[in-house]
C-alpha cells in the first residue's frame, strides 16, 4: 500500500467531528447543549471561518478537553484513523502542552505539569496495531509569556524519545511586538539542537523576513512565492521545506480560491523549493490527507509526477524519519534492516 508523511498536524484540529461529538455526549453534554444534532454541529465544526483569527478559536473548543486523563483517548482513534484511512507511515504531531494543563493552577505548575503532558502523548501515540513512526512537536504560542515559551524549549530539550521540534503558534500577525523574544527563544532552540519550524507567511499579516534563518522548515509559507517571490532563492539555498496545508487557507479566508496555490507550486518547483502537503487540522476539515493530495491533482494545481516529489519531500525533511527518504516498505512501523531504503524514482 501507498506510505505517506505527515509534517504539520496539530493535535487539537485533528480530531474528527464525529469523535467528538461521542465524547462530548458522554462525558461533556453541555459543550454541546446548543446543537440539536449531529449534523448541527458537524456543520459548525467544519465550515469555513472569516479569519484565521476566528478559526483558531475552534482549537479551545478541544484543548479544553484534552487533559491527561483523556489525551489517550483521543490519540489512540487519531493514529487508529491515520493508519486505516491515510495509510500513514510516519506522523508528527505539534501542539502546547501548557494548554493541555488546568487553568486553575499557577504558571509555574503548569509548566511542570507539562512534562507529564509530553510523556502521556507520547505512550499513547505508539500503538503496536497502528504502526506508524509518531513523533511531537511542542509548540511555543504568540499568547504566552517568554518563560512558558522558554520552558517549552527546555522541555523538548529533555525529552528527545518523544519530541522532534519546537514550532511557534498562535496566529503569525502576533509576532511581530515581540520579534527580538522570538529570535532570542528560537537561537536558543538551534543551540540546544533542536529541531525547528514555525508558522510563518501563512497571511499576509505574518511575513517577518527577520524568522526565516532560525527555522529547518517553514510552516505554510504560501506568502513568499505569493508576495516575495524574490526570497525563495535564499528559502532553497537553506533547503528548508515549506509545509503547505491546502485545505486551511480556504477555512481561513486566506485564499478564495484553491487554484491559487497553483502559483506557489509552480514557483517553488522552479526555484527548487521543497514542499510537503499537509492536512494542519484535519478534523477540522473533514479532509484527510489522501484528498489533500487528490484535491490539488483535481484542479490541476499539480500533476502525479509532482504529487510524487512533495511526498519524497516530506520523508526527507521529517524531523525523526530514521532514514531521511522514503521507505520502500515497512514492518512493524520499521524498514527492515537487511533492505536498505531506496527513494522512488520520478
Amino acid at each position: 500500500m501507498a506510505l505517506y508523511a505527515e509534517l504539520h498536524r496539530h493535535l487539537g484540529g485533528s480530531v474528527v467531528p464525529r469523535v467528538l461529538w461521542r465524547y462530548f455526549e458522554r462525558h461533556s453534554s453541555e459543550l454541546i447543549s446548543r446543537f440539536s444534532n449531529y449534523p448541527e454541529f458537524e456543520d459548525f465544526y467544519t465550515r469555513p471561518r472569516n479569519t484565521l483569527d476566528e478559526y483558531l478559536e475552534l482549537h479551545t473548543l478541544v484543548e479544553s478537553v484534552q487533559t491527561v486523563e483523556t489525551l489517550p483517548y483521543f490519540i489512540y482513534r487519531l493514529v487508529r484513523g491515520a493508519y486505516i484511512f491515510e495509510n500513514l507511515a510516519y506522523l508528527e504531531l505539534r501542539y502546547t502542552p501548557y494548554l493541555r494543563t488546568p487553568e486553575h493552577l499557577s504558571q509555574s505548575q503548569r509548566i511542570d505539569q507539562m512534562a507529564e503532558i509530553v510523556e502521556v502523548v507520547g505512550r499513547a501515540s505508539h500503538q503496536p496495531e497502528y504502526p506508524i513512526v509518531t513523533s511531537q512537536i511542542l509548540c511555543m504560542h504568540s499568547r504566552l509569556p517568554y518563560e512558558v515559551n522558554k520552558a517549552i524549549i527546555d522541555l523538548a530539550a529533555h525529552n528527545r524519545d518523544y519530541v522532534c521540534g519546537v514550532d511557534v503558534a498562535g496566529g503569525d500577525s502576533y509576532y511581530g511586538d515581540r520579534m527580538e523574544e522570538w529570535i532570542n527563544l528560537y537561537n536558543y532552540a538551534r543551540s540546544l539542537g533542536i529541531n525547528t519550524t514555525g508558522h510563518l507567511y501563512e497571511t499576509t499579516a505574518g511575513c517577518y523576513p527577520e524568522l526565516l534563518p532560525y527555522l529547518m522548515r517553514i510552516g505554510h509559507g504560501i506568502q513568499i512565492p505569493l508576495l516575495y517571490p524574490e526570497l525563495l532563492p535564499e528559502v532553497a539555498r537553506r533547503r528548508q521545506c515549506l509545509e503547505v496545508c491546502p485545505t486551511t487557507y480556504l477555512k481561513t479566508g486566506t485564499l478564495q480560491d484553491i487554484r491559487q496555490l497553483k502559483l506557489v507550486f509552480d514557483r517553488c518547483f522552479e526555484a527548487g523549493v521543497d514542499i510537503a502537503i499537509c492536512t494542519d487540522n484535519a478534523g477540522l476539515h473533514n479532509v484527510r490527507l489522501p484528498f489533500e493530495y487528490e484535491n490539488l491533482l483535481t484542479y490541476d494545481i499539480i500533476n502525479f509526477e509532482q504529487l510524487q516529489v512533495c511526498q519524497d519531500a516530506a520523508f526527507r525533511h521529517a524531523f525523526a524519519w530514521p532514514y531521511g527518504q522514503r521507505p520502500a516498505y515497512l514492518l512493524n512501523g520499521l524498514l527492515k534492516p537487511e533492505e536498505p531504503a531506496t527513494v522512488l524514482a520520478i
